[in-house]
């Protein structure tokens, strides 16, 4: 009995997955990935969630760019420069990479998983998806309290292409609360 039922539900999910087609990005594991390739300036472009809730914090944003560094090994410092109508602030995060594990730790959220994943998902080899995630704030509660998909290019100018890709993407993976950026002011300096 056990066997029919497991056999079932191997086929339902073969069946599903060849009539689903949702592509699953390729993760990069902080431990082991080359970090100097994620080094310099980012342009963040897009959110996405499944919760508006979890995105409502970046609509207010008209624009913003990021610089990450690493100041000491396995620690990367991200300050970012982000236009808020006519304001500009810059704000710091400070990351840390840990042996045995493939997230970055945000300082000071030490339960906060920090994932980075390939930007050829969203057909750009030049970009970086960073997804980040908290637990449920309740051991009764099923969903994570926080988990969203930040889409970052290395150039300012938006390609609509790629942010479409990264949208239809997560889409398919039941997250369409999202948020672009306009782009229609000067970026701070």
């Amino acid at each position: 009995m056990l066997a029919t039922v497991l056999s079932v539900l191997c086929l339902y999910g073969l069946l599903y997955q060849a009539f689903v087609l949702c592509l699953v990005p390729e993760q990069l594991p902080a431990n082991t990935v080359d970090h100097q390739q994620f080094l310099g300036k980012w342009y963040f472009k897009a959110a996405v969630s499944q919760r508006e809730a979890d995105i409502e914090g970046f609509k207010e944003l008209d624009n913003m760019w990021i610089t990450m560094e690493e100041p000491v090994n396995d620690t990367l410092l991200v300050t970012g420069q982000m236009r808020i109508g006519d304001d500009c602030i810059t704000q710091t995060w400070t990351y840390h990479i840990l042996p045995g594990r493939d997230d970055v730790v945000l300082e000071g959220l030490p339960r906060r998983r920090t994932l980075l994943w390939s930007g050829k998902w969203a057909n750009c080899p030049e970009c970086i998806i960073i997804q980040e995630v908290e637990p449920p704030l309740k051991e009764t509660d099923s969903e994570d309290s926080l988990n969203r998909y930040l889409l970052y290019m290395r150039q300012s100018d938006v390609n609509h292409e790629v942010v479409k890709a990264f949208l239809n993407n997560l889409a398919c993976h039941n997250a369409s609360a999202s948020v672009r950026l306009p782009q229609e002011k000067e970026f701070c300096t």
